[in-house]
């Protein structure tokens, strides 16, 4: 299947929104894995295989691992998820954006090297750039479009007067034409961060109920769960994946921390799920 359509049979055979954020910082990692040379991949294989029950996807974060010279660990990560786990699909969080030629490499680079269903992809170069990714049909190109750091009003915000006359923020521009313009393989998502439930309102509105949210800044960021439910999920209850990955990774500094990491995210889940049902 596709990667929407596998999401979406996701939510449905698994009554989850919880997107696993892989992100690993070995400082972090229990004392048991000091001495090993194959920690990147061992404790973030232990933390998916713990937690996969839960997760409507997962997202290895690629600078977490190419800053540690670790990519390799993360072409085995992925091999891994897409054998134990057939049924979540992977999204590379890459913000890739570049010109046309180069984004093809970059999309390359997602798709045949790491074999991710989907990536994480930068719009403010224009479509160009990102056309070699949204040209995979059966792949996920998962934009930005407000994101959830504290600095995102910078340029977000600004107002942009359309064809039509009227002033509004970029984001909202950004929504508009990857929802009417960019997405005729219907193979595209938004990234709109927790911390803004307002304008994952507005965003939701602007794309309507067929397109997933990618929604980061759950947990240690300070995002509200019940928020984000109420103000961005689709008609039928779904339309969302909801990302965390510190309080989900580093639930635990013990020995018990792939145990830990499933009762976050079970209980991420759960929260999510009440929310869906309120």
């Amino acid at each position: 299947m596709s990667f929407i359509n596998t999401l979406r049979d996701r939510w449905h055979t698994a009554d989850t929104l919880v997107c696993v954020g892989l992100d690993p910082e070995p400082a972090k990692f229990p004392a048991r894995f000091a001495n090993d040379p194959d920690a990147v991949f061992t404790f973030c294989r232990d933390i998916a295989d713990a937690t996969a029950e839960f997760a409507c996807a997962f997202k290895p974060q690629i600078a977490h691992f190419a800053a540690l010279g670790a990519e390799d660990a993360l072409q085995r990560l992925v091999a891994h998820l897409r054998q134990a786990h057939p049924s979540v699909p992977v999204i590379l969080d890459a913000k890739r954006g570049d010109i046309g030629s180069t984004a093809q490499h970059y999309a390359a680079e997602a798709f045949k090297r790491y074999g991710a269903h989907a990536v994480t992809a930068n719009p403010y170069l224009g479509r160009d750039s990102v056309q070699p990714f949204l040209d995979h049909a059966d792949r996920g190109v998962v934009i930005l479009c407000r994101t959830s750091n504290p600095g995102a009003a910078d340029l977000q915000d600004l107002p942009v007067r359309g064809a039509d006359g009227r002033e509004r923020p970029l984001y909202q521009h950004v929504a508009e034409t990857i929802a009417r313009d960019w997405n005729g393989h219907g193979n595209c998502a938004l990234v709109v961060g927790a911390t803004w439930p307002e304008q994952l309102r507005e965003v939701r509105a602007i794309v309507g109920s067929g397109m997933p949210l990618l929604v980061p800044g759950v947990g240690a960021q300070g995002g509200d769960a019940e928020a984000v439910v109420r103000n961005a999920r689709s008609e039928d209850g779904t339309g969302l994946m909801v990302s965390s990955s510190r309080a989900i990774l580093y639930a635990s500094s013990a020995d018990d921390y792939a145990q830990a990491a499933a009762t976050a995210a079970r209980s991420l889940r759960d929260t999510i799920n009440r929310a869906r049902g309120a």
